[in-house]
């Protein structure tokens, strides 16, 4: 004959069964925020509204890639509308307001860091940020001029430090660094680097890195070639060191002395999302950093730091509307 089954087990099963329908099938659990199941609040037509303004406006992440004339190209993160945190700011009011709207950004999934050594000239084209490089090696007379500049206009730009500078202008270069910008290496003695071996190329970099970090505290993670000169046992070495190698997109040739307002010019012509600008500490530059600065930020764009342009993250003034 069967035994029966007590009581009190098939209340410890019912009990067990509830439980696992519920872990099964979330829409039956109840939303801490608003008082309603999860499925209720998915059939709720504000709900339903936010969704479908989702759905519309979604913008998907760009990967980092490698382009066949820019080489690497860092990644864009994506914009997407938290659907349960945008519903509780309008359930008060059952009302949609395009302004409650609770946006997220989406990560890649390729990043900068996942691509091969290859030298970088721009930042990604959907950001409306320009870099400002500007390589030491040179120039004392001017860096105050432009350090002022700078900071009148609350820019940060990156400074790529020669080795050999750094060993004979400790305080200047503790002074770049303290108003905030951001520290490059650009090798010790301005090479060739295209005509450099390995173990050249090896020490040029190091040397200035253990200087620049005894100096003012910080190892490099971006490396400006000198003149641009460079080859890919460059690239190759500067990334076994840690850092990218770092060129540019737009140039004021100014170490040619341009006339001010003509550089000036030609470079706020010519920016564009991504783009990193290059310049030295010379007299055209002190004299037209201020008007460019202008100038590019009136065509919208953002001023960062080479880190602040390679990063994934979309810029402050990034909305959903204007993508």
């Amino acid at each position: 004959m069967m035994r029966k089954i007590p009581i009190i087990l098939i209340v410890i099963l019912s009990m067990f069964m509830i439980s696992l329908v519920n872990f099964i099938n979330p829409y039956n659990t109840i939303a801490k925020s608003n008082g309603k199941t999860s499925l209720e609040m998915k059939n709720d037509k504000l709900y339903k509204k936010i969704q479908m303004y989702r759905d519309e406006h979604k913008v998907e992440p760009i990967n980092a890639t490698v382009d066949s004339i820019w080489k690497a190209i860092p990644g864009y993160n994506g914009l997407d509308v938290d659907i349960t945190a945008s519903y509780n700011k309008m359930k008060k009011d059952a009302k949609f307001v395009e302004n409650k709207i609770v946006l997220k950004e989406i990560s890649p999934n390729v990043h900068l860091g996942d691509l091969p050594p290859n030298p970088i000239y721009k930042g990604n084209p959907k950001k409306p940020m320009v870099a400002l490089l500007i390589n030491v090696a040179w120039g004392n007379e001017y860096i105050s001029t432009i350090l002022n500049v700078l900071k009148d206009s609350k820019v940060k730009a990156t400074f790529f430090f020669d080795g050999s500078w750094v060993k004979k202008n400790p305080d200047l270069a503790i002074m770049i660094y303290e108003e905030g910008h951001e520290i490059g290496n650009h090798a010790y003695s301005h090479p060739d680097l295209q005509r450099r071996s390995k173990s050249d190329t090896i020490k040029e970099l190091e040397k200035t890195n253990n200087i620049i970090e005894e100096t003012i505290g910080v190892k490099p993670i971006w490396f400006a070639p000198p003149s641009g000169s460079f080859n890919q046992v460059t690239v190759q070495v500067a990334n076994e060191l840690n850092m990218k190698t770092i060129l540019w997109t737009v140039d004021t040739v100014d170490w040619k002395k341009p006339q001010t307002t003509e550089m000036v010019n030609r470079i706020v012509k010519n920016v564009a999302n991504g783009s990193m600008v290059l310049m030295h500490p010379t007299k055209p530059v002190a004299e037209g950093l201020g008007a460019m600065i202008t100038n590019i930020k009136a065509k919208g764009y953002q001023l960062g730091t080479v880190s602040d342009l390679m990063s994934e993250k979309r810029t402050e003034k990034t909305n959903i509307d204007k993508y």
